[in-house]
């Protein structure tokens, strides 16, 4: 029997903290300011409207641990928006999300089939169930020096060569923009008695656009990490974890509780609340203006000569058999610096911040708030960098993903006796630390992996170029730890 569509203009969190401003309730509970008036510095800063609205799980505004009424009203309108069984409220992040769907699908010991340029909190879930990744090592465009998306073969050779894996995970997209066949993924998962888990923090908008590659609802698949605070307009930290009717909704929301907060906070729940409103009611209109300023900012970035502004003309039916049309990735080897070199100019000498940068792309994150005429600055800092830095680009390493040696499991690596080395002096040695570049945090190294000469190389070349590096104990990566 098919379900009745739920009341989108419906936001039941927002209603009820609504209500309870009317009410003028002594607080004789947590937070310790008090609605504020405990700490007047922080209720200036941000703003007495605000702080009031920073309160404490109690009846009437439920509890994010175990819902039974707003908070349960707002998950049910999720999942009715996003075409899903059941819909969570992730109040940690897609990290907590992502840690949460690979917890439900895994246990220690198990293998689950994945591309190896996931994101850290993919491999640190594997640090912490025990579970052993199956890596699937992605094309890579060797022009871009960026990965690229699961193939088919790549991943039936996986699933014939491990049959009693639980899972395959599947980025949708990548943070470039490049979309695997998810449908086949879904498809090939389900034949071989396999879960199939998608990492959604950048694509939000598929489940609202017009034209956008199919999102892991509709193409079938068990769960998805949804970052609702990157394209979907919620505050900073609240995200959504999906799944699909074959999942035990009772058993995903136990596996959540082992990790988030008990204290899930009012101002993020509130701001995905109202958040999935905005998108169930003008989703569609909102992300068609989007893609059109993407389309437009790659034509005329494209148009200055050097960058190169790529899109859908990458697909290949396969590697990349979808892209997303909000990206606008540019590639800037060919002017001679490094991606991060031009995200740090337009910062430092534009007052333009874009996502990110690294060895040789940038990427301007195009969502509902951004503007033509933003653009349009954004372009005219691009040529005019390109005629002020333009350089020979011989120096540059083209390369951003490196194959992985795996020797052992993220969780034995992690917790394994170590000593720390010189950075050069590991060369050879098993890492037992993340060392990546953040954003987009995919590890250069995970624990579990040979550190090689390749991998030393790129590390030290990123440092110079003033790639944000994160991951080891050490913050300087002078040194790393290594298996004794």
């Amino acid at each position: 029997m098919k379900k009745m569509k739920l009341d989108q203009n419906r936001a039941p969190i927002y209603e009820a903290l609504q209500r309870f401003r009317q009410m003028r309730v002594v607080p004789f509970d947590v937070p310790g300011h008090k609605r504020g008036r405990g700490n007047p510095e922080l209720t200036a800063f941000l703003g007495e409207r605000c702080v009031s609205l920073d309160v404490n799980s109690m009846k009437p505004l439920d509890n994010l641990c175990h819902p039974i009424s707003v908070i349960r009203e707002a998950e049910e309108l999720a999942a009715d928006a996003f075409g899903a069984a059941h819909a969570f409220l992730m109040v940690g992040g897609t990290t907590s999300s992502v840690q949460s769907m690979v917890l439900t699908a895994c246990k220690r010991g198990d293998e689950i089939i994945l591309p190896r340029n996931v994101h850290r909190s993919v491999i640190n879930a594997l640090v912490l169930c025990g579970a052993v990744p199956v890596y699937v090592n992605p094309d890579v465009d060797q022009k871009l020096g960026i990965s690229l998306g699961m193939t088919r073969e790549s991943l039936a050779k996986a699933i014939r060569e491990h049959p009693s894996a639980v899972a395959v995970l599947v980025n949708n997209p990548t943070y470039y923009g490049v979309c695997s066949d998810l449908r086949s993924i879904v498809r090939m998962a389900h034949e071989a008695g396999m879960l199939c888990l998608a990492d959604e923090a950048h694509g939000t908008h598929f489940y609202f656009g017009t034209s956008m590659p199919v999102s892991a609802m509709e193409a079938g698949a068990d769960m998805a990490s949804v970052s609702m605070h990157k394209s979907g307009g919620s505050l900073t930290q609240s995200s959504l974890l999906l799944c699909g009717p074959n999942i035990h909704a009772g058993y995903v929301r136990q596996i959540i509780n082992l990790t988030q907060t008990t204290s899930g906070s009012y101002l993020l729940m509130s701001s995905l609340d109202i958040s999935r409103r905005n998108l169930a009611l003008r989703g569609r209109q909102v992300f068609h203006g989007v893609e059109d300023m993407a389309e437009y900012a790659r034509e005329e970035v494209n148009a200055i000569g050097g960058y190169y502004a790529f899109g859908k003309e990458l697909r290949n039916g396969n590697s990349v058999f979808d892209f997303d049309p909000t990206k606008l990735s540019i590639n800037t080897r060919s002017i001679g610096l490094a991606g991060i070199e031009v995200y740090d100019i337009l910062r430092d000498e534009y007052d333009i911040q874009i996502e990110f940068g690294d060895i040789g792309n940038i990427l301007a994150y195009l969502s509902m708030g951004d503007r033509v005429q933003e653009l349009e600055r954004l372009v005219s800092a691009l040529a005019e960098i390109r005629r002020r830095y333009q350089r020979d680009s011989s120096d540059l390493l083209k390369q951003e993903y490196i194959d992985p040696i795996v020797v052992t499991s993220p969780q034995e690596a992690f917790y394994a006796e170590k000593v720390s080395l010189p950075l050069r002096e590991t060369e050879g040695q098993v890492c037992s630390e993340f060392v990546m570049c953040y954003p987009p945090g995919i590890p250069i190294l995970a624990p579990g992996e040979r550190i090689t000469r390749e991998i030393l190389d790129y590390i030290e070349f990123a440092k110079d170029k003033g790639c944000s590096m994160t991951g080891p104990e050490d913050p300087d990566i002078l040194r790393l730890n290594v298996l004794k």
